[in-house]
């Protein structure tokens, strides 16, 4: 079972063009994170917890791919549960949360209407309640736990997550690393084909 997860930018439609590309592949789960937190106030330990309820529900070992926050999520079960976990993909994701982007990120969303969340994981304020959740979360030191193949994904204009895609790959055992030309951080719309390849490759190697 290959389970697919969302940026806190985006929503599960997000990866329906790399889906195309896979053939749509039957055994396939892409769970919008709004749904998984089921009503809970969406504090970072709150969706972690529901997240990881949602993957034990899975009988068999699963092949996990996140993007930025599901990037983040994905390697916290790495982590917890790594006899859980067949194989692992990290797009865009950080080994620790960068405090001051992250301040700056929120500075910028106070400003915006609450419409501009519609197309977003979550609302605006339930945003703001995941950011100040988050922005003590680092994995450096639990990087060893982790022992499936593990791909990590960076566009080459993703500046914000290249030096912690380098730090992943040289710090989790048996992981590799792709760096995407001409494409920055939300590389699941903006380069799906070239994705897809790269999944379609690594899940069955």
């Amino acid at each position: 079972m290959k389970v697919l997860i969302h940026g806190s930018g985006h929503k599960a439609d997000s990866w329906n063009k790399v889906i195309t590309y896979l053939n749509n592949d039957k055994d396939l789960l892409c769970p919008n994170l709004s749904e998984i937190l089921n009503g809970k106030e969406a504090s970072y330990d709150n969706l972690y917890n529901s997240f990881a309820e949602y993957c034990n529900k899975i009988e068999e070992k699963i092949d996990l791919c996140g993007l930025s926050l599901g990037g983040i999520l994905v390697l916290n079960y790495a982590i917890d549960y790594p006899d859980k976990v067949e194989k692992l993909v990290l797009i865009g994701t950080p080994h620790k949360v960068p405090k001051v982007m992250f301040s700056i990120q929120n500075i910028i969303f106070k400003f915006l209407p609450k419409k501009i969340f519609n197309t977003m994981a979550f609302n605006k304020k339930d945003t703001f309640i995941l950011g100040k959740t988050m922005k003590d979360l680092d994995f450096s030191n639990r990087l060893q736990n982790i022992k499936c193949p593990t791909l990590v994904i960076c566009g080459e204009k993703d500046n914000a997550n290249l030096k912690s895609a380098h730090y992943l790959a040289e710090n989790i055992e048996n992981a590799k690393l792709e760096i995407m030309k001409n494409t920055g951080h939300i590389i699941n719309e903006e380069n799906p084909e070239e994705l897809a390849k790269l999944l379609i490759e690594f899940l069955k190697e």
